[in-house]
């Protein structure tokens, strides 16, 4: 099991106003800051972590807010919905919270057996709430305002758009261990049991449509986890082998990270659980501290003067 791609790491979007995107998932959705850091190559931009109670991978969800940026398109060649996991018990309570908090919203629906209810984000992404038909005894973080027995548990599974359906598949089964498990219509939805949550990937093949444009309220990218980084190096060989091009490792504080562009055209990344996001500040603290890369840690004074105000 070790040796496996065990389900999703994080899924990394693009937002636009930090303070308006910091307020909606931690306030809104109620996730827990678990990191305030910035993005590597541009320093006076963050990158917000939001997920569960420890941070566990499979429950982050990061943000790169860019002010004033354009409004992306969803569909083809992207990762066009992000699925969390919440009890079943919970959607009367979120539909009255949405209400409450003027957040588009559909009514609930169903699809391979399970309830959903999807939401946009106030940058545009797409989002689903999702009740699992497996257990899922994952700890959420709670508020005063959203109680654990409604809270989100994490990710239940990400959707992908494709035009042609089988290089993706190839690269989740051949590659990723993932199965196809069932499919309804032109959704076909594969699963891993190397894990019991965040492990479930749709892909929707559309042969016509358009490709997406990545940008405000996009997914940039989704991470794959695995158990450290010498298994992430197997999984470098893994995907060279396949004829794929693949960066080296790199450092990314709390993970290493691989990339590469599947044939659909969705940027993965493979990352590792090592080291941790509580390697630079403790678990109770989580997110309290602005946290740079050591490369910027001289310019801090500067960079937190240019960074956007959340209170």
């Amino acid at each position: 099991m070790e040796d496996r791609i065990l389900g999703l790491h994080h899924i990394t979007a693009i937002a636009g106003e930090a303070k308006r995107n910091h307020n909606f998932y931690t306030g809104v959705l109620g996730l827990r800051l678990v990191k305030k850091t910035v993005n590597f190559d541009d320093p006076n931009t963050y990158h917000f972590y939001y997920g569960d109670k420890v941070g566990t991978p499979g429950s982050i969800l990061t943000f790169f807010p860019w002010e004033g940026v354009q409004t992306g398109r969803r569909g083809a060649r992207q990762v066009t919905e992000i699925g969390y996991s919440v009890p079943e018990n919970s959607f009367d309570f979120w539909l009255k919270r949405f209400e409450k908090k003027n957040v588009i919203y559909n009514k609930v629906s169903e699809k391979f057996g399970e309830q959903y209810l999807t939401f946009i984000d106030p940058d545009g992404l797409k989002l689903e709430l999702t009740a699992s038909k497996n257990p899922d005894n994952r700890l959420p973080w709670e508020t005063d305002e959203v109680p654990a027995e409604f809270a989100t548990r994490g990710f239940h599974n990400v959707t992908i758009t494709t035009n042609k359906l089988q290089p993706t598949a190839d690269v989740l089964t051949h590659i990723f261990g993932y199965k196809l498990l069932e499919t309804h219509v032109n959704r076909y939805r594969f699963i891993t049991d190397a894990v019991d949550n965040a492990n479930i990937v749709d892909v929707v093949e559309v042969p016509g449509e358009g490709a997406g444009h990545v940008a405000g309220g996009s997914v940039h990218h989704v991470a794959f986890r695995v158990k450290d980084d010498n298994i992430l190096m197997k999984f470098r060989d893994k995907v060279a082998a396949a004829g794929l091009q693949i960066t080296d490792k790199i450092d990314r504080n709390y993970f290493y990270s691989l990339y590469f562009r599947e044939p659909g055209g969705v940027l993965f990344e493979i990352a590792s659980d090592n080291p941790g996001f509580a390697i630079d500040e403790n678990v109770e603290d989580l997110g309290t501290g602005l946290k740079l890369p050591a490369q910027y840690e001289s310019h801090r004074e500067e960079i937190a003067a240019v960074l956007p105000k959340l209170d």
